[in-house]
């Protein structure tokens, strides 16, 4: 259960980044508010997964998985450039992920 409320987690950390950029500066009502929504809700699953998980890699898959789809949908809604140094990031982000995994995290 603990790994289904990280991905939520994700999720929600995702959509509180993507938010952020449309607050203006949290000068947006409602893109405010939903920014503020999204976060607190990132922040509840995750305390959720960390019942199970170590604080450090349940954290660091949080934040790690959380970039990779910022970037990605950054790249494909608000036309941020992608090149082959991030993508290199990316990976190694990803492979940094398995190597949690694969340590019984």
């Amino acid at each position: 259960m603990h790994w289904l409320y990280l991905g939520i987690a994700v999720l929600f950390e995702i959509a509180f980044a993507l938010g952020a950029n449309a607050t203006n500066g949290f000068t947006k009502l409602w893109p405010s508010v939903f920014t503020l929504v999204m976060a607190a809700g990132g922040i509840f699953f995750l305390s959720r997964a960390l019942l199970t998980l170590d604080v450090g890699a349940g954290y660091a898959i949080w934040t790690g998985l959380g970039s990779v789809g910022i970037v990605l949908l950054g790249a494909l809604f608000f036309n941020e450039k992608l090149n082959w140094r991030k993508l290199i990031g990316f990976g190694l982000v990803i492979c940094g992920i398995i190597g949690l995994q694969l340590t019984g995290a």
